[in-house]
């Protein structure tokens, strides 16, 4: 059965369906293909078999008595460990949380579950989603398929890696700073960050609540907008969200025609730092979309420069509050306890055996940063600079359908090349931390290899918030056109693990 590990999930749905194949046997294929090839890739923090096995025989239950299943249904999934899941464990992959296992369901796992998606396990990922490399990972680094001493992004690595690895066929990330679109663009695989508050964020572990958001990765444009279709949408237990339609994104996947439409050239994202070979496919991508027939104009957005120092001042602050709840006296770890230190002491030694060094260096960027005397002058500007990011996209926007750029300024980078240097690390985000801040719409997917290194670039597009489907219908149209050029999907030259 290891051709169906190379279906994509709407074939796959398709073939359960038919009764071509149960779902039960689609599930084995994958948990297979996990055993077979993760102690390389190290994707998976947690490989589910029974509760995955179990879920694919109701899938088969229902079918077999007739009843209609959905567009997903037993289609396997990789979920980010940082969605709680009752019965599972959910780490953040990190040692405070080690062995943790939560109560009850993150809303986004409940509707995977609802769709009847077969949840294999929980993948690795930069701890508390800090990170842009999987290398910050108590647990150990993720590899890249395309090249296993190499990076597959971050935070999401793990998912992403899943991916190309062929492990799964749909994979959950989270978005906070581009950790859905970094993974995708240097694995050769689709990545969207939704709409902020378009996808629920209740069960997620907060690491910057005005910037995480969880979305959808696959290895197609239509995959990608049914995973995103079964995901989306209001959630009353979830204060940010956004009580609207999902917007119609799989019809949009569907269409493939980008004629008429405007697409904007962000200026800013171009230049020193830039690898050759990823500006090279940008260019392409670009003129590809001119002989698709879309209108292409050069847009400037000047504050997307002061996009990454903002960020770092934000998304620090906010992870200094949200992880104060990490003291030792509700769950996960908890050091020291031996009935001679107080309270203080247990948390302290806590934090320090369970929290790794990116981890602590932003607890401790923002705590300084929201620190009386310091607050107006850091992250109070910071904020200001939010909103000028803002309004340059509503200026752009007033011009243009959507914006394009290259999704990371360089392919994947060796493993520890940048584990010594943070600020060289953080460049990775460059072209995708201003859709967070704006909290638009974004979707990176594979356009090419870069000569210079034979490895994925990504082409970023960028939308207005709540027009989610304008991704997918100039993403499905890109792909399908490179498909053509390349005679098969860009995945299938990836090397055999």
């Amino acid at each position: 059965m290891t051709e169906l590990i190379k279906y994509t999930a709407a074939e796959t749905a398709g073939a359960i369906a038919k009764g071509e194949v149960t779902a039960v046997e689609v599930a084995q294929a994958h948990l297979d293909r996990i055993d077979a090839v993760d102690k390389k890739v190290n994707a998976f923090l947690h490989v589910d078999h029974e509760g995955a096995l179990a879920a694919a025989r109701a899938v088969d239950a229902k079918r077999a008595s007739g009843a209609e299943l959905g567009p997903l249904a037993g289609v396997p999934l990789a979920l980010k460990d940082v969605f709680t899941t009752r019965g599972m464990p959910t780490t953040c992959g990190s040692k405070i949380l080690e062995g943790w296992v939560p109560p009850y369901d993150a809303t986004l796992t409940k509707r995977l579950k609802d769709a009847d998606v077969v949840i294999l396990g929980k993948t690795n990922m930069d701890e508390f989603a800090m990170g842009s490399s999987t290398e910050n990972s108590a647990y150990g680094p993720t590899g890249n398929p395309w090249d296993l001493t190499r990076i597959p992004g971050g935070s999401g690595g793990g998912s992403a890696a899943a991916l190309a690895a062929f492990e799964a066929p749909l994979a959950i990330g989270t978005d906070t700073g581009g950790s859905i679109r970094q993974p995708g663009a240097v694995t050769g695989t689709v990545g969207v960050k939704p709409t902020y508050g378009s996808v629920s964020r209740y069960g997620l572990v907060a690491f910057s609540s005005s910037l995480d958001q969880g979305g959808p990765c696959a290895r197609t444009v239509l995959d990608t907008a049914l995973l995103h279709e079964a995901i989306a949408g209001y959630d009353p237990l979830d204060s940010t969200s956004i009580d609207a339609p999902v917007p119609a994104v799989v019809a949009a996947a569907k269409t493939r025609d980008v004629r008429g439409m405007r697409i904007g050239v962000v200026k800013e994202f171009a230049g020193e730092g830039y690898q050759a070979g990823v500006m090279q496919r940008f260019e392409e991508s670009v003129e590809l979309l001119r002989e698709l027939g879309a209108e292409v104009v050069e847009v400037s957005c000047p504050s997307f420069t002061l996009a990454m120092p903002a960020y770092y001042l934000i998304a620090p602050s906010e992870a200094s509050s949200n992880l104060a709840r990490f003291d030792a006296m509700r769950y996960g770890l908890r050091v020291g306890d031996d009935g001679t230190r107080s309270a203080e002491q247990v948390t302290a030694l806590t934090r320090e055996a369970g929290f790794g060094a990116e981890v602590k260096r932003r607890i401790i960027l923002g705590t300084y940063a929201l620190s009386s005397g310091y607050y107006d002058a850091y992250y109070g500007s910071a904020q200001k600079v939010r909103t000028l990011i803002s309004r340059d996209f509503d200026a752009a926007f007033a011009g243009v359908d959507v914006l394009v750029s290259p999704t990371t300024p360089t392919t994947a980078f060796p493993l520890g090349e940048r584990a010594d240097d943070p600020l060289a690390m953080y460049l990775a985000d460059l072209c995708t931390i201003p859709s967070n801040l704006a909290g638009n719409a974004a979707m990176s997917l594979p356009c090419g290899l870069a000569p210079e290194d034979n490895l994925p670039v990504g082409l970023q597009i960028i939308a207005p918030a709540m027009a989610d489907d304008r991704l997918y219908r100039v993403g499905g149209a890109v792909e399908a056109a490179l498909n053509d050029k390349w005679g098969h999907a860009l995945l299938e030259e990836a090397p055999a693990l």
